[in-house]
């Protein structure tokens, strides 16, 4: 259990959620920490808002952000020292949800009640073995041959011919689609 990722809430300055995300996530890379700290999030809902003239007329609508755990951010990661005190030490952040110095993980109830991690069935329309049409990114236009589909990941590993040679490329499922 102990080497095992489980989602936190850091509390932040109030407004500095997506500050404190993407400076944890530039930490994360940096330090090649993938594999102790997995995800940071800041949980968002979307909704639409009319747009008005200035006679109060509706113009038309636009989508709005916002955020469903003002002051928090999600943090999917190994509790030790080191990412402890990453986390804590992130400028805006005021410390960690719990009792005490302690952190407290969220139970898998609560992640999914509070909506933190969706989970979602993806769908293919193509299977291992399949040739495929690359639609976006540096290898666009070229077909390739499925070898591998991860849903999970939303990944899919494709063998694409180039100069005479076979040439493998991992790839989103949105890269590609079925000829």
């Amino acid at each position: 259990m102990a080497d095992q990722a489980l989602w936190y809430v850091a509390h932040t300055f109030s407004g500095h959620e997506n500050k404190v995300a993407q400076d944890l996530r530039t930490m994360v890379e940096n330090r090649h920490l993938q594999d102790l700290i997995c995800d940071v999030r800041v949980p968002v809902e979307i909704t639409t808002e009319d747009v008005l003239d200035k006679n109060g007329n509706k113009i038309g609508e636009k989508e709005v952000q916002s955020k469903l755990y003002p002051s928090y951010v999600f943090v999917k990661m190994v509790m030790n020292d080191e990412t402890w005190y990453i986390v804590r030490n992130t400028r805006g952040c005021t410390g960690f949800v719990g009792p005490g110095s302690k952190p407290e993980p969220l139970s898998e109830a609560e992640v999914e009640r509070m909506g933190v991690e969706v989970h979602t069935e993806t769908k293919v329309d193509f299977a291992v073995g399949d040739n495929v049409e690359i639609v976006a990114g540096p290898l666009e236009g070229f077909v390739g041959l499925v070898k591998e589909i991860d849903t999970k990941t939303r990944k899919v590993k494709v063998e694409v011919s180039m100069f005479g040679r076979d040439t493998s490329a991992e790839l989103d499922l949105a890269q590609v689609k079925t000829l």
